[in-house]
């Protein structure tokens, strides 16, 4: 089986682009990538492209080959290059990039290209919007999970309310949240702690759609979402784009030097799928990060910086804990120490994460890996990070199975010695 190499990254701004299409998004995004890994589009093999929103407005199905297909028509890509459309709610561009890494290490191909191009705002529809959001959780047996979700804030005391008007994601993501306060003492100050840091980490991001600090105390008053979130605390709709060039041991023994000095070795790239589980139980992110460290041979403590799903900011405390960066229950102390700055010694979304980086589903995991390259690879600018860094991880999730999210990335890269 052959290693595989990120060789190349791209993404545009995260933000709302209205007047943007899918077809300008992605041919941005290919084009950027190709450039950074310095190889022509006619070097790619095989292609994966991830979008959730298409649909919404106006196309299924053979989504990559609409946003492409000029670029295949013009020679900035083969003429028959074969494209694959994958959709995993919020985990989208993650499982792009995981089948983009399978197909070079299977030996399919040499270089496979990762594309996740999305635009969540619908202008004239905002009913499409929010039914964007419905299709991550099962709608053909609401029942369930309806009883489900009910059954565990009665029994573990900490409520269930959701609203007609607010994204159910959030309303799970605060049932944990809460759960997690009543167990382990963890603080609102201490989701502000992390929200504050990562809208200040965004301040020096040129791609992040929020580009402001948010100083803790003005992350507690801000508007009130569902306990114990405020609108600081929670990631903001977005469009964008981004791309990851793939590449083989054996296309990359071929490029210059100073390509094989900027590849990414993919150490790990594991999906997991979640399960139906109680909120006292371990969820899908600590199942995936034991795979990642096993099929990587190394553990946490061999992992210098990380990008993780903050859809919300309690997202980010527990997943510090989930991936074995500080005990259960530590989360919220962890942040207050200052180990997750981008000064620590464990930078965690130096990007400004989700909440202030912003969260265009399909593009997220690959907007993840663009900013892990940059750091690792020491181009960064003034969002690199305080410290010497070759080991990331990256740790993106997506849709409902009760609890649980529906599936997991972790991904682990390491800068070429």
């Amino acid at each position: 089986m052959s290693s595989a190499w990120i060789l190349g990254t791209a993404s545009t701004v995260f933000q709302k682009w209205p007047d943007r299409t899918f077809r300008s998004l992605a041919e941005a995004v290919v084009s950027g990538s190709l450039a950074d890994a310095g190889v022509d589009g006619n070097d790619v093999e095989h292609v994966v492209f991830g979008n959730c929103a298409m649909g919404a407005h106006g196309q299924d199905n053979i989504r990559g080959q609409v946003a492409l297909t000029a670029m295949m028509r013009d020679g900035r890509l083969p003429a028959r290059v074969p494209i694959v459309n994958v959709e995993a709610g919020c985990a989208t561009g993650s499982a792009a990039f995981h089948a983009a890494v399978q197909a070079v290490r299977a030996g399919d191909a040499d270089v496979a290209l990762a594309v996740g191009v999305e635009k969540t705002l619908v202008p004239d529809d905002p009913v499409k919007t929010f039914r964007l959001f419905q299709g991550g959780i099962d709608q053909r047996h609401k029942a369930e999970w309806r009883a489900f979700f009910a059954e565990q804030g009665e029994r573990f005391g900490v409520g269930w309310a959701p609203h007609k008007h607010r994204i159910l994601f959030l309303d799970v993501h605060a049932m944990q949240a809460r759960h997690h306060m009543a167990v382990h003492g963890t603080s609102d100050a201490q989701l502000a702690v992390i929200a504050s840091k990562n809208h200040g980490n965004a301040v020096h991001n040129p791609r992040a759609q929020y580009r402001f600090e948010v100083p803790v105390e003005a992350a507690l008053a801000d508007k009130p979402v569902v306990a114990p979130f405020t609108r600081a605390m929670c990631s903001p709709l977005s469009d964008g784009a981004a791309a990851v060039v793939v590449c083989s041991e054996r296309f990359l023994a071929q490029c210059s030097a100073q390509q094989q000095a900027r590849a990414l070795r993919v150490r790990a790239s594991v999906l997991v799928g979640g399960a139906w589980r109680s909120l006292d139980e371990d969820n899908v992110v600590v199942h995936a990060a034991a795979k990642a460290y096993a099929r990587a041979g190394l553990s946490a403590d061999d992992i210098h910086i990380a990008e993780v799903h903050d859809a919300t900011s309690y997202c980010e405390l527990a997943a510090t804990e989930q991936l074995g960066f500080c005990a259960t229950g530590q989360g919220g102390a962890y942040a207050e120490s200052g180990a997750t700055s981008r000064a620590g010694a464990r930078p965690v979304n130096a990007s400004g994460g989700l909440v202030s980086k912003g969260h265009p589903l399909g593009a997220t995991g690959l907007g993840m890996i663009d900013e892990l390259a940059r750091q690792l690879r020491g181009e960064a600018g003034d969002l690199q990070v305080d410290r010497k860094v070759s080991v990331g991880l990256q740790q993106n999730a997506g849709g409902l199975i009760g609890l649980d999210e529906a599936l997991c990335h972790v991904g682990i890269f390491e800068r070429r010695a």
